[in-house]
């Protein structure tokens, strides 16, 4: 395991999947832990799981695309333990709909809580890490992003989105002592991932070299790694637990 004591982390999406996974993992490692999720009580059980194990962890009950309920989370963290020193941007939501169907709302609704929550959670870490010059930043993409996928165009398109961001934003601030890189997951075994069809599933199962989907705890541990600094070279990175559906 790996020594985060002394460390701050917030975690988006915490409230189950792999938000909640990475949550554990980061607790476990010592770090004190910020769970922020929509949903109340999914959140409240990640906190549950948390203090159980004798660790530290406050809820944030907030949305990640409005500009005021992501300052409370920070502001959060700074009044109890100090400035963020570790954020992960993973909160996110999958729709499986053909391209000519989706709406305007689909298509808007999808980029902004993967992209435009990740520029603010970015924006708003990076603001309190510039003063201190130091602070790592995971955002949560997929291999979609880098592969694209049918009847998933727009989620597809942002993941994209957010690698792009991810490679730009570590080139303009690792000179400052921050790292950002991102994480693209191929499928993992999630509450998210049965939303999509059992035909898809399918599909894709077929399609690993593996033969079968990850768990969120495999998400977790790559993200455990890259806010180590036994990664403290990588910059700008997109790691793969993916089964080996993206080999690069």
């Amino acid at each position: 395991m790996r020594n985060l004591n002394n460390k701050t982390a917030i975690v988006t999406g915490a409230g189950s999947g792999i938000g909640r996974a990475i949550a554990i993992r980061l607790a476990t490692e010592g770090a004190k832990v910020i769970a922020n999720d929509l949903n109340p009580d999914a959140v409240e059980q990640t906190i549950a799981q948390i203090k159980k194990m004798g660790l530290v962890a406050m809820p944030s009950i907030g949305d990640v695309t409005i500009p005021e309920d992501v300052e409370a989370t920070f502001s959060l963290c700074e009044k109890n333990w100090g400035s963020c020193d570790i954020l992960v941007n993973n909160a996110g939501i999958v729709q499986q709909k053909a391209f000519v169907e989706l709406s305007v709302d689909d298509w808007d609704r999808m980029i902004s809580v993967h992209l435009r929550g990740c520029f603010l959670g970015c924006q708003r870490a990076i603001k309190s890490m510039l003063v201190k010059k130091s602070g790592v930043i995971v955002n949560m993409a997929s291999q979609l992003g880098q592969i694209g996928a049918a009847e998933l165009v727009h989620y597809s398109a942002a993941k994209a989105g957010i690698i792009g961001l991810t490679k730009a934003l570590a080139r303009e601030v690792s000179q400052h002592g921050i790292r950002v890189n991102t994480v693209a997951p191929g499928p993992i075994d999630t509450e998210l991932t049965m939303k999509l069809s059992e035909t898809w599933r399918k599909m894709k199962t077929a399609q690993l070299p593996l033969g079968q989907f990850g768990t969120a705890e495999d998400v977790a541990a790559t993200v455990s790694f890259l806010v180590s600094d036994d990664a403290k070279i990588y910059v700008g990175q997109t790691l793969g637990p993916n089964s080996g559906d993206v080999m690069l």
